[in-house]
């Protein structure tokens, strides 16, 4: 006789990038093992991949990860860890005004959402006068390294995440997709911009929507009160 079958909750969200509606469901034990054998790895590419394997399990087989905005799976994943091991998350906050000191926290996660600054835009134009530009894509968890900030990157490191994330080329009417050229021809296009079209492009990435949650913490050594901003899943995954 074969033992019972647990049912499992379902929930709905909005994909943060598209506003499509996804199905989830809780991690399961046998999930979650997975998750934690990964974090004891403490190996990025172990991380990434439960991660991914977690999202589509989760997600009944709706969405490709592979193909998923990096905000969008992480948007994903913190709301089915908030339905599999509870809402709040205890994380430690450091103190902005001694920058040493950090203040134990509890985190509603199920209220972080993704936030959009009000510059952010994927179309950048290069050009004016020749109506010249690009058409850029979000990076996925496969294209970045999410342990680095965009700023750290190394110029080749740089380079070719930039040129990975260009979705299409555009002169007026003529649109140019990225696929339909080699990774010789991007660079060359990438090497003929200016230091204005360069800035124009990481403008995209140090402003692309991420997780981002305020909050107020206390220094209890020297009692100053200071605001926090938490951002991206590494900072609430506890």
């Amino acid at each position: 006789m074969s033992l019972p079958t647990l049912n499992t909750a379902s929930y709905e969200l909005l994909l943060p990038s598209s506003d499509v509606k996804v199905k989830y469901r809780p991690f399961l034990v046998k999930e979650e093992k997975v998750l934690l054998q990964a974090l004891e790895s403490q190996e990025v590419k172990q991380v990434v991949q439960a991660l991914k394997d977690i999202v589509a399990a989760c997600t009944y087989g709706q969405i490709n990860v592979n193909e998923l905005p990096t905000f969008d799976l992480e948007y994903i994943f913190l709301q089915i860890r908030s339905k599999s091991v509870g809402e709040i998350a205890k994380i430690n906050v450091l103190c902005p005004d001694d920058n040493k000191t950090y203040v134990p926290m509890d985190i509603d996660v199920s209220k972080i959402e993704v936030q959009v600054d009000d510059s952010h835009t994927n179309k950048i134009v290069l050009d004016k006068d020749k109506n010249i530009g690009i058409i850029m894509k979000y990076p996925t968890l496969d294209s970045v390294d999410v342990s680095v900030n965009p700023n750290e990157l190394k110029t080749s490191e740089l380079f070719n995440t930039i040129r990975n994330c260009i979705y299409q080329v555009f002169e007026g009417d003529k649109v140019f997709n990225a696929v339909d050229y080699t990774t010789e021809d991007m660079n060359n296009f990438l090497d003929g911009l200016t230091s204005q079209n360069f800035k124009d492009i990481q403008n995209f990435f140090n402003t692309i929507p991420a997780l981002i949650h305020e909050v107020e913490v206390e220094n209890p050594n020297t009692k100053v009160k200071s605001k926090v901003t938490l951002k991206g899943l590494q900072t609430f995954f506890v």
